[in-house]
Order: C-alpha cells, then structure tokens, then sequence
C-alpha cells in the first residue's frame, strides 16, 4: 500500500480499521490552543456517563452544533481542492471539537467529492475522539446497489454507527443505524439543494417518516463566500435526550452530506 507521511493514500478507506490522526497536532494541546483555537473559548469538559465512549460526553449536554468549514486559500485562488477543515461549537459559540480530512492529492483532484475519505475529530485537548471513514462508492441513482455510507468509529477503531445512503429517483435520503446496524432514524433533504440567499435543510426524521426529531442546515454565508468558495456552515439540530452515539451518527450524517451536495468547487 501506497503511503505518504506515514498514512494510507490508497483511494479506498478499509472498513474497520484504525487510522492515526495526521500531524496537524502534536500531542495534547492545552485548553484554548488546540488547532484553529485562536481567541474562541472552549466547552468545559462534562462528566462522562457510564456507557459514553471517551471524548463524546460533550454531547450529553448539546442539542445544537454549528458545524463550520475554515476556507482554504489555494482554493479560492487556483482552485486546488485541499483536506477540509471545520471548528465544531455548541449554540454558545464555544469550541467542542476540531475536524481534519486526511487525503491525498491524487484522491482529492481526481474523485472531487466523491472521494472517500477519512476525517479525524479531536476534542479541545487535541485527542481524537472520533473516526468517520466514507469509502469510495457510486454518487449515481442509477446504481441502488453501491450507493453512499459512512462509518462512525469512537473510540477510533471502534464503530458505534452508520449514515446508509437510500435509493429515491428525486429526493435525497439515508438511514441513521447504531452500532448492530439497526436502522433508528431517517433523513430526508429537498428535491434542490441549490437555494438563494436561504438555508437548505435536512430534516431528521423518525423511522415512518411521520415525527420531525431534529435537522441539519446547509447555512447560507453570503454570495461571495458562496460563489468563490465550497466552505459551507452547517447547523446540527438533535433531542437533548437522544443517544450520544446516535448524535455523533448525525454529526457524521453531516460531512458526507457537505461532501455529496456542497463540495463541488465554484
């Protein structure tokens, strides 16, 4: 297999397996220093529940994450698709977690955003405390059979659940499963994801369709942001009560999303 420093460069992510965080942060960082950290304050660390995988007791106490991408310069000025990067806050605008794609160039210019990739989620003292691993599989209604998903490992190495991408001929639509791949939600987007001056909402949804539970936002940022640049805002809405490992599926559900609908370089 391929390398590059040391990490897998091979286009498709392998199921199941650990996956280093790459160099983007050496070690623990101390409290408000942490990667793109700057002058935001960070969420206090809450006591973690029994039966909470280490890193997601931060979301025992959310119901609402904004989700944003930073904007890469040799993006917007040649045009060079690079690895993603996004700061995590809760609704007081306090930093919960830090997200970094690992890819390689090739994989990057050549699949665009249908890529697989592998994204690691660090907390504010730089420990990953989440793996999303998306393969690389068909981006076509045509083909029911090899269709989107992605893997929610935490602690990485560890799956804890699934976003399962369903066939519609119009609509957008995937399946939430926990850690036994028992479907427990649905999503459902609009028919156009392309929208003016207005958000474009996800809807979550219970298994009949029937119960809003919750939504995940692509937030307008302006129409130069929007026309020069593929960084894009994301809201998170989910019951404060809801399953800490079905929150990080739908923190999950959120990139491969972004990647499937809002990528495409403008």
């Amino acid at each position: 297999m391929a390398t590059n420093n040391d990490y897998p460069t091979d286009l498709q992510p392998r199921k199941n397996e650990f996956y280093p965080a790459p160099p983007y942060s050496q070690g623990p960082s101390p409290p408000g220093q942490g990667p793109m950290a700057g002058q935001v304050p960070m969420m206090p660390v809450p006591q973690r529940p029994t039966g909470c995988p280490p890193g997601l007791e931060y979301l025992t106490l959310i119901d609402q994450l904004l989700v944003q991408q930073k904007i890469e310069q040799a993006e917007v000025i040649l045009g060079w698709e690079t690895n993603n990067k996004y700061m995590v806050k809760n609704s007081m605008g306090q930093q919960v977690f830090f997200v970094a794609e690992e890819n390689d160039c090739c994989n990057r210019q050549f699949c665009g955003p249908l890529r697989s990739f592998v994204l690691h989620v660090q907390d504010n003292m730089g420990q990953e405390v989440m793996t999303l691993t998306r393969p690389l599989k068909c981006g076509s209604c045509c083909f029911p059979c090899c269709l989107q998903e992605l893997e929610i490992q935490s602690p990485p190495g560890n799956p804890i659940g699934y976003v399962i991408q369903n066939w519609h001929p119009f609509l957008p639509k995937f399946t939430i499963q926990n850690e036994k791949r028992e479907a427990v939600l649905k999503i459902v987007g609009p028919f156009c994801s392309c929208r003016c001056c207005s958000d474009v909402n996800f809807d979550v949804l219970s298994m009949d369709e029937s119960k809003k539970v919750g939504k995940i936002s692509k937030q307008w940022t302006g129409l130069v942001r929007e026309a020069f640049t593929d960084s894009d805002n994301f809201g998170i809405c989910f019951p404060l009560e809801l399953d800490v490992k079905i929150k990080a599926a739908l923190f999950g559900a959120c990139f491969l999303i972004d990647f499937m609908f809002f990528e495409n370089n403008k």
